[in-house]
């Protein structure tokens, strides 16, 4: 009986452990990237793209088609005669023609207009993996974050934890002075409320490790929501070490979104030569290859059959069509859109960054300052234990003090993490978030 239990425990065991999955944050990202399903249709709109940039798309292949018809016509038909004025009536003439043939239809030349749609079709193909990047980049940042903020979660629950440990100890302690007449009832009553005040701090912050977890579970797709996720960092690593002008530099260089502008002026200059190419002349060949066969009810050839080859070379120009010019004017008026939004885009970035990069330098130096705070809030709570012992602090002053240590602990906590976002944003405007992977 006790081999069976012990191996009922064992099993338990593994399948506890098999349920809690163990990550990094390279292993988290590694997993959503594959998994995730926005990422997943990012990807499968990139390969239309580049399904989408071929020859034959942008017109430089001919058309061949091959077709076959068959037709008939049932008449009556009265013929007359000059010469006699005889007058000949027929019912039911039956006439008939099949064929059937190959046809060939190719543009040679257009105006430059087929080397452009295939120009435009390679950008588009470009711009495709330039938002696929983009969607990457922004998965990164936010899966980063939430990876942190779980991490942020549970050590706050860790620092509830600890408070709710401390009030139990407190309650111990007036508990037993009570029973012997040194702390009043009032003491008593205020070291419960405290406890259970802290208690349900702990039980709602078990709601919010709870919800980061489901949100890291959905971001990597995994098919339990509700599994339980291990993290193998325990605290919020920074990184204090970014420069400024690395990461301006690195924007103007990276930042796909920029990249992505730049593809779009690119675009509006090949419309331009699209537009133009109808001031050039055109040239075009086709060619087929046929039978056709006739059958006639009453005449005096019964059937006919052509079996032949037919080929025509068109060359020509379009000399007027009335939206030329207004279409050149708005193609020169998109380029100039292009120009402008790249430039506005450009600003945009730098005033992010500059701000970014502020608030990022203010948290280090409020880090810096809570954690010196900290020291001193861990001394003070150490100095008000020791006179709560020995009855020499009120227990509301110690329940300051401990109130004192907690918002030390809750502020330091959120200056590492908001820390955390600055740098994660940071990377991602200067197309270094993927640095995470490594």
């Amino acid at each position: 009986m006790r081999k069976l239990i012990t191996a009922l425990l064992t099993c338990c065991a593994a399948v506890n452990l098999s349920a809690q999955q163990h990550y990094t944050l390279k292993s988290c990202l590694e997993t959503g990237l594959e998994k995730n399903y926005s990422i997943r249709m990012v990807r499968n709109e990139e390969q239309i793209s580049k399904n989408n940039a071929t020859i034959a798309n942008a017109g430089y292949l001919p058309t061949l088609d091959l077709s076959a018809g068959y037709s008939g016509s049932v008449d009556n038909t009265e013929t007359t005669t000059r010469e006699t004025g005889d007058v000949t009536k027929t019912n039911g003439v039956f006439d008939q023609t099949l064929n059937a043939g190959l046809s060939l239809n190719w543009t040679i030349f257009n105006g430059f207009k087929i080397q452009a749609n295939y120009q435009i079709l390679k950008e588009l193909e470009r711009q495709g993996e330039t938002q696929t990047r983009i969607a990457i980049e922004d998965f990164i940042a936010e899966l980063t974050a939430e990876y942190y903020n779980y991490i942020q979660q549970q050590i706050r629950l860790k620092n509830f934890r600890y408070a709710m440990s401390l009030s139990k100890e407190r309650l111990r302690i007036v508990e037993e002075r009570y029973i012997v007449g040194n702390f009043s009832r009032l003491d008593l009553q205020q070291a419960r409320v405290d406890y259970n005040a802290d208690r349900a701090q702990y039980m709602k912050q078990q709601e919010s490790v709870h919800s980061s977890r489901i949100r890291l579970n959905e971001l990597m797709a995994n098919e339990n929501m509700n599994g339980n996720i291990t993290v193998s960092d325990s605290i919020i690593d920074l990184n204090e070490m970014l420069s400024f002008d690395h990461l301006w530099e690195s924007t103007l260089q990276n930042n796909a979104s920029l990249l992505k502008s730049e593809q779009n002026r690119t675009l509006a200059a090949l419309d331009m030569k699209v537009v133009k190419s109808r001031n050039f002349p055109y040239l075009k060949v086709n060619g087929g290859y046929g039978y056709t066969l006739n059958k006639y009810d009453i005449s005096t050839t019964s059937r006919r059959k052509e079996l032949g080859l037919n080929f025509g070379v068109t060359l020509g120009i379009n000399l007027f069509d009335g939206n030329r010019r207004r279409e050149i004017k708005n193609a020169r008026i998109a380029i100039d859109n292009a120009r402008l939004q790249q430039e506005d885009l450009r600003q945009s970035l730098l005033a992010d960054l500059s701000n970014l990069w502020q608030a990022y330098q203010n948290n280090i130096e409020m880090l810096k300052l809570e954690r010196e705070n900290l020291i001193a809030a861990i001394e003070n709570h150490e100095i008000a234990s020791e006179r709560y012992m020995l009855g020499n602090l009120s227990g509301i002053e110690m329940r300051e003090a401990q109130k004192s240590l907690l918002d030390a602990e809750e502020r330091i906590l959120t200056a590492e993490y908001d820390t955390k976002m600055c740098e994660i944003s940071l990377l991602q405007v200067s197309g270094e978030v993927t640095k995470y992977l490594e």
